[in-house]
C-alpha cells in the first residue's frame, strides 16, 4: 500500500495521499488494491474522526493507466479467454471491486474530505465523488471521460452523481465527456467550495470536524448514508434511534461541558 498511498495520522485526522505522482496518481492495479486497502484499514481505526483524501505532485489523479487501456483492447468482451471477471458480480458488499475503490469512502463511519487540484479524470473523477466534502482548486481540469474510451462511468459514480448534479447536465458531461474547470464544478454542485490551496483547507476543516464529538459525528455520516433510501417514516425513527443512543452519553456531555466553559473538549474515541 505504501507504494501507492500514505497515510498519516495526527489529532485525529488521517491525511491520505495518492503517491503515484510520476504517473499524476491513474490508477492501475496496484492502486485499486492500495485504495480499497486503505478504506478497510481506517473503517478499523477508531482514533480517526476525520479523513483527507489528496493526490501528490501535479494532479488529484488522472483516471485509469492507460496500460489498462491496452489489456482491454486485447481483451475483448466479458466472458471472453482474457478471464477478467464479469463487472456484475458483486465481491464487496454492494460493490464490485473497481466501485470499492470509490463506494469504501462513502462507506467509511467518518467524513471524508478531497482536496482536488491539477486532473481529476475519469476514474479519478469517480474518486474524488467518494468523499463527502470536496475542496477544489478553481483551475483543476475535471471530465466523466469514460465515453473517450467508449465506456461508461462504472467505479459508483452514477449512484453519487445523480444526487449532486442537475439531470441534462449531467448528462450532457457524460455523453461528450467534455473537461471543465473546478470553477464549473462548483457551479455544477459537484465541488463543495473553491480554494486556492485546497489541502491546506481540508486539513483545516478536518481538523475542525475532529475536534466534535466523535459519536454525533459518525451518526451524522450514518443517517446521510442511508436516508436517501428510507421513507420518510424511516428516516425519522432514524436519527431518533441514534440520537438516543447519543443523548447523556460521556462525549456529548463532555461536549456540553466544553462549550459552558469555553475549553477544547477532550473526547474519547468512539
Amino acid at each position: 500500500m505504501s507504494e501507492r498511498i500514505t497515510v498519516e495520522k495526527s489529532n485525529g485526522v488521517a491525511d491520505v495521499k495518492l503517491v503515484r505522482s510520476d504517473k499524476m496518481n491513474a490508477l492501475d492495479d496496484a492502486m485499486f488494491s492500495a485504495l480499497i486497502e486503505t478504506t478497510a484499514d481506517l473503517a478499523e481505526d477508531k482514533s480517526v474522526r476525520c479523513v483527507v483524501l489528496s493526490g501528490e505532485g501535479r494532479a488529484f489523479c488522472a483516471g485509469l493507466d492507460m496500460g489498462n487501456f491496452g489489456k482491454m483492447a486485447e481483451g475483448g468482451s466479458e466472458g471472453s479467454p482474457s478471464g477478467r471477471q464479469p463487472l456484475a458480480e458483486r465481491t464487496y458488499g454492494i460493490a464490485n471491486r473497481a466501485q470499492q475503490a470509490v463506494w469504501g469512502w462513502r462507506e467509511l463511519p467518518v467524513p471524508v474530505i478531497a482536496a482536488v487540484h491539477g486532473v481529476a479524470f475519469g476514474g479519478g473523477f469517480q474518486v474524488m465523488l467518494g468523499s463527502d466534502i470536496r475542496i477544489t482548486h478553481p483551475d483543476t481540469k475535471l471530465s466523466i471521460m469514460e465515453i473517450k474510451w467508449g465506456l461508461v462511468p462504472d467505479m459508483a459514480g452514477t449512484a453519487i452523481m445523480r444526487h449532486l448534479c442537475r439531470d441534462d447536465i449531467l448528462r450532457e458531461l457524460t455523453y461528450t465527456g467534455r473537461i471543465f474547470s473546478g470553477a464549473d464544478a462548483h457551479a455544477y454542485g459537484f465541488a463543495t467550495e473553491l480554494s486556492d490551496a485546497p489541502h491546506e483547507r481540508a486539513m483545516e476543516l478536518a481538523t475542525f470536524i475532529a475536534s466534535k464529538n466523535p459519536d454525533a459525528i459518525r451518526a451524522n455520516k450514518q443517517i446521510f448514508n442511508s436516508v436517501a433510501q428510507m421513507s420518510d417514516e424511516d428516516a425519522l425513527v432514524q436519527e431518533s434511534v441514534l440520537q438516543d443512543k447519543i443523548i447523556g452519553s460521556k462525549n456529548q456531555i463532555e461536549a456540553v461541558m466544553a462549550e459552558l466553559q469555553k475549553r477544547p473538549a477532550n473526547f474519547e474515541d468512539s
